[in-house]
């Protein structure tokens, strides 16, 4: 199974890319996450506030994933 996975904002400059895909099997989102984290060079992803999409439709960690989704991570955006 491969996923597109997209980095916004901080993340793409912290990652220096914004787009990879990744193969596997993975049941959901924050399985992928987990995944990357453990991979040891996307640590980042493990920040608290992180925000996800599936498929550009928002969602929680627990979405599942199915074979050709898309999905994003961005950190959450704060203003004052």
């Amino acid at each position: 199974m491969k996923y597109t996975v997209l980095y916004f904002a901080r993340y793409r400059e912290v990652l220096g890319t914004g787009e990879e895909v990744v193969t596997g099997e993975f049941a959901s989102v924050d399985a992928l996450r987990e995944f990357l984290i453990l991979r040891g060079d996307r640590q980042v992803l493990g920040e608290k506030g992180l925000m996800c999409a599936r498929n550009q439709e928002m969602c929680a960690l627990t979405e599942p994933l199915f074979d050709g989704d898309e999905v994003a991570f961005f950190p959450t955006v704060t203003g004052g």
